[in-house]
Formats: C-alpha cells, structure tokens, sequence
C-alpha cells in the first residue's frame, strides 16, 4: 500500500450520525443531524462513561441545549435516513416549521427529551461541562465557524432488543441496526461498503 500526503480531513474515518433531540419552549420536539460525537471517561471516581459531543456554528439544536443542559441522541438507520437528511440540509433558524415533519417521538425514560421510536439505540445525555473550541470575529461580526464541545453523562439508553440478543453474530445484529456514515465527499454510506446517496437526496422522498 502506497500512502501519499493528504488534506488534514476526517474523510474515511467513519462516524455515525446522529439526531439530537430537545424540546422547544412549547413542548414541540426539535431534532437536529450531527456525527461529531464520541465516547470518553468522565473522570477519576466517577465510574461513568460519557459522550463528547461537538456542535460547529450557532443553531437552533445548541440553542436548546444551552437552555436545557439536556438532549438525546438517536442512532440514525436507514430508514431514519430521509428524515435525517432533511433535519441536516434545513436550518431551524431559518424555516421555522421545520419539525412539521417528525418521527415517532417517545418521552425519554430519565431526562425530559424527546427519543425516536425509529432509532435502534438512543441514548438520554446531561451536559455536565461546555467547551468553547474556536472563536473569532470577522468584520466584526461572529465568527460563524465557533465549535463547542459538550461533555455528557449518559443518563439512560433504549435499545432495539434485538440488539441485545447475543445468540446473534455481532455482524449480524450490526445489518439489524442498519446505521448510516457520512465520511466523504458529502456521500452518505453504510458500514458495509455501500454508498446511499448524496446529501440533499434522500429527504425528496418525504
């Protein structure tokens, strides 16, 4: 294998995706799409595995979350993917019907957040500490490529049961729970080497 220098990039380090969840002031739930998210130990003594969940730019989802110090996370699938692409492609700042179109919404067990009956695993997250990662101003305004970084306690989880069947191959419940990458050259694809679509394409089929 030949290796050459590259673009600084996460491009074929595969992530999930996932639905951040919150409510709105009124009780509507809100869902927004995002992959920056990965696992960490939260600290000596504490026993708890956490979440580092990491939000570019200011948005409706960071919004809510500010405000509640809470949100969920759902493992998009396949068929969540439709859904998905809308929630990533449409800002919730600038259409502000966008949740008239939603899931299966279920009450978190633990937290005041709302879940998706769809997603094979979902997981009910507490902010325990905010990072702001880059800031700056451009022509005195924000700088709109602001990062921040939430560090999470894992509050409860709901999963596909059958997930949990261990008479069942890993692989095999791995192409149960059907979850979506987008890794690449705004493609999104699946953890078997296929390619699914573009960004943009699969919310025209709601």
């Amino acid at each position: 294998m030949a290796k050459i220098k590259g673009e600084i990039s996460n491009d074929f380090c595969p992530q999930a995706l996932y639905l951040y969840g919150n409510y709105e002031e009124d009780g509507t739930p809100h869902f927004g799409l995002f992959c920056w998210y990965g696992w960490c130990w939260l600290g000596e003594g504490s026993g708890k595995l956490g979440v580092m969940a990491c939000i570019g730019e200011e948005k409706r989802t960071k919004d809510l979350i500010r405000r509640t110090g809470m949100f969920s996370a759902n493992l998009v699938n396949e068929p969540l993917l439709p859904l998905a692409d809308y929630y990533g492609c449409v800002s919730g700042r600038d259409v502000p019907d966008k949740m008239k179109r939603l899931p299966t919404v279920e009450r978190g067990q633990a937290l005041d957040v709302p879940t998706i009956a769809e997603s094979p695993v979902s997981f009910e997250l507490k902010v325990v500490k905010e990072e702001t990662l880059s800031k700056g101003r451009l022509d005195g305004g924000e700088d709109s490529s602001v990062s921040t970084l939430f560090l999470c306690e894992v509050a409860n989880v709901t999963i596909d049961e059958r997930l949990t069947d261990r008479s069942l191959p890993v692989i095999e419940r791995m192409k149960l729970s059907q979850p979506v990458s987008s890794m690449a050259e705004e493609a999104y694809v699946n953890f078997f080497g296929q390619e699914l679509a573009k960004w943009g394409e699969p919310m025209k089929s709601l």
